[in-house]
């Protein structure tokens, strides 16, 4: 190692906010289609868009290093 520090992939499906929004946001969306003022489609886009982001199973890339010959998946 040269000094700087290793790759660790963002684990976002760890964090509190990803769990209270996975949890809830689908109950939130429902409870305000029926007030007077739904959500806008952009916000529930946005949401669905933060639920997909750094997770691997909605799509990654492998990086490989072909000097040391490591290799990493790289989530969208």
């Amino acid at each position: 190692m040269d000094g700087k520090p290793a790759y660790s992939r963002r684990r976002p499906e760890t964090t509190a906010l990803y769990r209270v929004v996975q949890e809830h946001f689908a109950t939130f969306v429902a409870v305000m289609e029926q007030s007077e003022r739904p959500l806008p489609a952009y916000v529930v886009d946005e949401f669905s868009s933060f639920m997909k982001c750094g997770i691997l199973a909605h799509g990654f890339c492998r990086i490989y290093c072909a000097g040391c010959g490591h290799d990493r998946l790289v989530a969208f």
